[in-house]
């Protein structure tokens, strides 16, 4: 088989695109319009679209040759590789309509490479290293169409091409199936949220004299009043407090010097603002290693309750809440980046729960942007959402009740999956691009006949 491959430059069978620099007085607010995809959209493997920028349907007809297609092999060109790894992806039919932005590369396969199996050249091990050896720059580093274009690989017959990403492309469908359970699962939990602390469905039932479609033991849990309030009418025996009165903010910025021993000697799993919010969407992050002193892991140990919210950046207030099962999932010690603040909780951790949900709506909502300094690089006032951010807590027997309904082990379990998954994804995907594992050795690994 191996004599069969050849070795070639990605430019000689590929269509290369660079994208188009849109004029950002353009954008337009309406959801329906084509997306603009940006390097800031180009994770490890997936396309994410917080801080959607989009462009006005009736202006496309000049930049026709920007919009992307389903398959289509996306590349960041700044900052192409960052510690969770390289930022690349395949555009879904859920990415699409979407326009490429400059300082992004589009690539699709020629007459003799099929796209499928190009995505998983570019997510080979071989290729980040060629990345990491040519970039340049240093404050933003960066990579050029040409020497994207000057890669070299082996490349296999097409059918053999075909196999290997049908193979491949098994394992990641089965990972985007376990996510699209998890996101159906996070919209549950979402709903059931509003209904009862947001809407506050069932009180209102009761308060009216009717029933509120609960099983009597949930239903029991809620109080049949209103009382008022600074917010306005609350259910009686509910809390309604500043978010300061539930935590308090934990240890943050800088991880100093440790006198006690100068030699770091700790393995630390460091969460990232984006490791947070990979973990509060159901999907499980690459966490990089850091070495720390016994006395900074345990300064920055987590607990249950314990809130992470992304302090710098462009998505400053963005959070997660820490869940003991996380520390199994990921692997332990855990600790957390400098750009991440803390929060302990003073309630429990049930009632935790409650009060992140209350701040992550809003976050969506845009009602944290008021607590946020500076422009170029904003910061976050975790003092202000403190002092100023209202949120309304239940009893604990209600909060414990919501936390079993909130499916958090089911979660968990569907991202165990997919992280037993992935890690069979990485290691086929080598030895099956550069020929050394053959193509019906691996279907026996992945479970199903190509």
């Amino acid at each position: 088989m191996a004599g069969e491959w050849v070795s070639v430059q990605l430019g000689a069978v590929t269509d290369l695109l660079t994208g188009f620099p849109f004029e950002s007085d353009r954008y337009v607010e309406d959801v329906g319009a084509p997306r603009l995809l940006r390097g800031d959209n180009v994770a490890q493997g997936a396309l994410r679209w917080e801080g959607t920028k989009r462009w006005p349907e009736d202006a496309t007809g000049n930049v026709a040759a920007y919009r992307l297609r389903e398959g289509d092999v996306v590349l960041a060109m700044d900052r192409p590789w960052i510690e969770a790894g390289l930022k690349y992806a395949s555009v879904r039919a859920a990415d699409l309509p979407s326009l490429l932005v400059q300082r992004v590369a589009r690539l699709r396969g020629k007459e003799r490479l099929d796209t499928r199996f190009l995505k998983y050249v570019i997510g080979s091990r071989s290729f980040t290293d060629y990345v990491l050896a040519v970039q340049t720059g240093t404050a933003v580093p960066h990579i050029s169409g040409g020497q994207i274009r000057d890669f070299k690989f082996l490349l296999p017959p097409l059918p053999q091409q075909h196999a290997i990403a049908h193979i491949l492309g098994t394992l990641d469908d089965r990972i985007e199936l376990n996510r699209g359970m998890n996101q159906t699962l996070e919209a549950m939990a979402r709903a059931i949220f509003k209904s009862w602390f947001v809407d506050l469905d069932p009180v209102r039932a009761k308060a009216e004299g009717r029933d509120p479609g609960l099983p009597k033991h949930l239903a029991a849990l809620f109080p049949a009043r209103f009382v008022d309030s600074e917010l306005g009418d609350i259910p009686e025996g509910w809390e309604e407090k500043p978010l300061g009165h539930f935590f308090k903010v934990g240890l943050g910025g800088a991880w100093g010097e440790d006198t006690e021993l100068v030699r770091a000697s700790v393995a630390v799993r460091c969460l990232r603002g984006i490791d947070c919010h990979d973990l509060a969407e159901g999907r499980i992050p690459d966490v990089p290693v850091r070495w720390v002193s016994p006395k900074q892991a345990a300064d920055r140990r987590l607990t249950d309750g314990t809130i992470l919210i992304e302090g710098s950046g462009s998505f400053c207030g963005r959070s997660m809440i820490w869940k003991r099962a996380y520390g199994e999932l990921l692997g332990e010690p855990i600790g957390y980046s400098n750009f991440c603040k803390r929060l302990d909780p003073f309630c429990s951790p049930t009632q935790a729960t409650i009060c992140w949900m209350q701040m992550r709506e809003a976050y969506r909502d845009g009602l944290l942007q008021s607590f946020r300094t500076g422009t170029a690089f904003p910061n976050l006032d975790v003092h202000g959402i403190l002092s100023n951010l209202i949120v309304v807590v239940p009893p604990v027997p209600l909060a414990d009740a919501f936390g079993r309904v909130f499916g958090l082990s089911q979660r968990l379990d569907l991202m165990a999956q997919s992280r037993t998954l992935a890690a069979l994804r990485d290691t086929l995907l080598p030895k099956l691009v550069s020929g050394e594992l053959r193509v019906n050795d691996a279907e026996r690994l992945v479970g199903r006949p190509v």
